[in-house]
């Protein structure tokens, strides 16, 4: 556990803005990456960080309705990325990199969440973990020589759902006993990890990771998730209308990436799990009654580092080596 893993004071909360974290900050001339830049929390990072002046590359796995959402927005331009494609990763990254630019801002926003049967991409990876984490593993080791310069930081989007588990090192292809959940909760914990130890690499480069939970919005990530599901889990009303007075809007869910990617309040810190506009508490992992934080198997050192190094052999990229 990261000592540093405790509340700042940061002065925002669950129902702080992007554009609210933003206020006074000038990313003129700064460049962000963000996966999933199109919908969702990630359009509204997009929007938020181009007001503030920063030119956005939103990699796209349907790059014509990325277009079309992002129609309007000046200093966006769109590119073709599957995350669950290894091959993808490799070409968005080769065409990255051949322009010369520097990243000043990475966001790992995009992923996929409960989809209700077991299903495997690529070399038989399971979809959660293959797209959620070792896809975003691949594309920011494959970027590093461009991310390396910016001495700015990378976000690894994750989710307060990687409570439910840590990595199932006996099955992390949840072979046996497929649950849409912990399928989903692996790969958030995954996320946390991977910004842990990019974190310990990184920082000697200037560079610096967090992970983040955005909060529970009503985004298309819920795409895969029956109806009948969200009834019952009290999100939305038999008419599709939300219910649940915690859920935050999109503009609220963006406000922790694009503040863990943007604030001076984070200066010198990382490695970090974040929430609310805040960096989380840890929690003990049987307290399933704590209203948020993160669990201890979520930021171990040793796990971050085991992670790392499965996720190289698996993808054959490394920054470390």
């Amino acid at each position: 556990m990261n000592t540093e893993q405790h509340k700042i004071g940061s002065g925002f909360g669950a129902r702080t803005t992007a554009d609210e974290v933003l206020r006074g900050i000038d990313l003129t001339g700064k460049l962000a990456v963000i996966t999933g830049g199109y919908s969702g929390l990630g359009l509204e990072a997009t929007r938020s960080l181009v007001r503030a002046g920063a030119r956005v590359v939103v990699p796209a796995r349907r790059p014509e309705t990325a277009s079309e959402a992002l129609a309007g927005i000046d200093a966006v331009e769109v590119d073709t990325l599957d995350l669950g494609d290894q091959e993808s990763v490799r070409a968005f990254a080769e065409r990255f990199l051949a322009t010369g630019r520097t990243i000043d801002i990475f966001i790992g926003n995009a992923g996929i969440m409960a989809l209700p049967e077991r299903t495997l991409v690529g070399p038989g990876w399971e979809a959660h973990l293959a797209t959620n984490h070792l896809g975003h593993f691949a594309l920011v080791n494959r970027l590093w020589p461009a991310i390396a310069p910016g001495r700015g930081r990378v976000v690894s989007v994750s989710s307060g759902a990687h409570r439910r588990t840590g990595i199932r090192w006996e099955d992390p292809w949840l072979r046996t006993g497929y649950d849409k959940w912990v399928a989903y909760g692996q790969s958030k914990s995954a996320n946390v990890l991977f910004a842990v130890h990019l974190d310990r690499l990184a920082r000697e480069h200037g560079v610096r990771a967090f992970a983040v939970h955005p909060g529970s919005i009503l985004t298309p990530l819920q795409r895969h998730l029956p109806k009948a599901d969200m009834v019952a889990m009290g999100w939305i009303d038999e008419d599709g209308n939300g219910l649940n007075p915690s859920f935050k809007t999109p503009q609220q869910g963006a406000a922790t990436e694009v503040w863990a990617a943007t604030s001076p309040q984070l200066d010198g810190l990382g490695g970090l799990y974040l929430e609310d506009c805040e960096v989380a508490e840890p929690i003990a992992d049987d307290d399933d009654t704590a209203p948020g934080g993160v669990r201890s198997w979520a930021t171990d050192p040793a796990q971050a580092e085991r992670l790392w190094a499965w996720s190289a052999e698996l993808t054959g990229v490394d920054i470390a080596g």
